[in-house]
């Protein structure tokens, strides 16, 4: 029996802006997770706030704010089996200088906020998340 979920994921400006996006995409499809969906854009400050809307208030959230909303970034719908943690066990840590060395961040980020990638972090917040970047997918 297998658990089919979607995910959303976000490559964030920091792995568009050094080319990381073929590589981050090479290795999800590689481990079998489908891309349904893809879009690059840029969003402002209110579509982060609704975005990360659990963060808005935190002390670092600004910081945040402003880096994902400094250029272009990568946001797609994964499917798979356990997609969602799938997707989180491949990405590594959120801190990319604590990331197992073979995960998205261990290989490919030295930082906790330019950290080149974001997954939700369950079912629910997938279905929230993709409802927001992508209104119209089945």
């Amino acid at each position: 029996m297998t658990d089919a979920q979607q995910t959303l994921v976000l490559i964030k400006p920091d792995a568009v802006r050094r080319g990381l996006v073929g590589e981050i995409l090479r290795r999800y499809e590689a481990k079998g997770l489908v891309l349904e969906a893809l879009e690059l854009r840029t969003i402002d400050a209110a579509f982060a706030d609704r975005h990360y809307a659990e963060h808005v208030e935190k002390p670092w959230y600004p910081g945040l704010r402003t880096f994902i909303t400094a250029g272009p970034l990568v946001a797609l719908i994964l499917s798979g089996d356990s997609a969602v943690d799938a997707v989180r066990v491949m990405n590594g840590a959120t801190d990319g200088r604590k990331a197992a060395p073979g995960s998205v961040r261990g290989d490919l980020s030295n930082s906790n906020q330019a950290n080149v990638v974001h997954a939700s972090d369950s079912p629910e917040a997938a279905a929230r998340e993709i409802a927001l970047w992508f209104p119209a997918h089945d």
